[in-house]
């Protein structure tokens, strides 16, 4: 199995797992884990990925990042549960082969997922796709292609009919990262954080029906083929749910930054969107709903809302972080990163921004 550069984290760097304790576990299941030590995947601010072998094959052990967790995030019990049976009519979910829950073998939740190698790109494209702007518009449109796949999968046919709780969806999602807001909200304008809350209050839709939801669908949670750049996998799927399919474009889209964006958005740093070829927001949610057969009338509370999820999963980030320094370093500027995305979803609330 041939790495990509920078596919893994190397020395003191990679937290490592107790290989001996997984190794009894697996063996009382009748697996035999291969040699060498768990080799984690580079990437990510939240699970810890690491790339074994099961029975001569490879695979991915997957678990909660080490200490206190974010409620509702980091779920690998919900994520076994879709990627056992998702993978039947969504192709791109990765078959979920074994789930443990007890925390005495490496201290947390895990599951062994199927492992389909191929490449990540992140915050920048590779320097052989630079300034090309073709690879912009394929990698847009396999997006909003990929996304609209899976919201028309029909959660019955895979035995997610009653996953989540659809009703009310909306209202619950403003209420919940209202919650996680305020348990890190030092950092926060009050005055900013209570307007924007109070306007998704007051806006939020009526239900419509529920899809299959990823709730962070986005370019480096998409495994691709290096030669063709066609999509082999979707992965992350630890909040996957039924619920609204306008909210989990929104998320996607709070991603998406062009040239134009203040600073804040730029240093998201997620997606290459802003380069040459990559589709404005607006042209993704016309794709989308075109695709979907869907309808909006106004997309303006989809996008507060999910700016306002980004600014506070990047203010639990900073509060990780200032708990644990040593564990990431990149956290030490998430509090005004996480500011800077709230005053911005203030500024669209009041019709200066978008």
């Amino acid at each position: 199995m041939s790495a990509h550069p920078g596919e893994f984290i190397e020395g003191t760097h990679s937290i490592p797992q107790d290989r001996a304790s997984l190794a009894r576990y697996l063996a009382r299941r009748g697996i035999v884990l291969g040699p060498g030590l768990p080799r984690q995947f580079a990437g990510g601010y939240g699970n810890l990925n690491y790339l074994i072998e099961i029975d001569g094959e490879p695979a991915v052990l997957r678990r909660p990042p080490p200490g206190p967790l974010p409620y509702g995030g980091n779920d690998m019990a919900r994520e076994y549960r879709i990627l056992s049976s998702l993978w039947r009519e969504y192709p791109l979910a990765p078959r979920a082969m074994l789930f443990c829950d007890e925390a005495s073998v490496l201290g947390a939740p895990f599951q062994i997922i199927e492992y389909r190698p191929g490449m990540v790109i992140r915050d920048t494209l590779p320097p052989d796709l630079a300034g090309r702007p073709e690879i912009g518009d394929l990698l847009s449109r396999q997006l909003v292609e990929g996304l609209a796949a899976l919201h028309a999968v029909d959660p019955a046919q895979v035995g997610l009919d009653n996953l989540g709780r659809p009703v009310g969806f909306l209202a619950r999602t403003v209420d919940g990262w209202a919650a996680r807001g305020a348990a890190v909200a030092d950092p926060i304008d009050p005055l900013a954080l209570s307007e924007v809350v109070d306007w998704l209050r007051r806006r939020v839709p009526a239900d419509m029906p529920p899809s299959l939801i990823h709730s962070d669908f986005k370019l480096d949670n998409m495994i691709l083929i290096p030669e063709t750049l066609g999509p082999v996998a979707v992965i992350d799927w630890d909040m996957g749910t039924r619920g609204d399919p306008l909210w989990d474009l929104a998320v996607m889209l709070s991603y998406w930054v062009e040239p134009e964006d203040p600073a804040c958005l730029h240093r998201v740093r997620q997606m290459p969107t802003a380069q040459p070829g990559f589709w404005r927001r607006n042209e993704v949610l016309t794709a989308y709903l075109r695709l979907s057969c869907r309808a909006v009338g106004d997309f303006t509370f989809y996008r507060v809302l999910s700016l306002f999820r980004s600014a506070v999963v990047f203010l639990q980030l900073y509060d990780r972080f200032r708990r644990s320094p040593g564990q990431n370093m990149r956290g030490a500027e998430f509090d005004t990163l996480g500011r800077g995305l709230i005053d911005h979803a203030f500024e669209i609330t009041r019709g200066r921004a978008e």
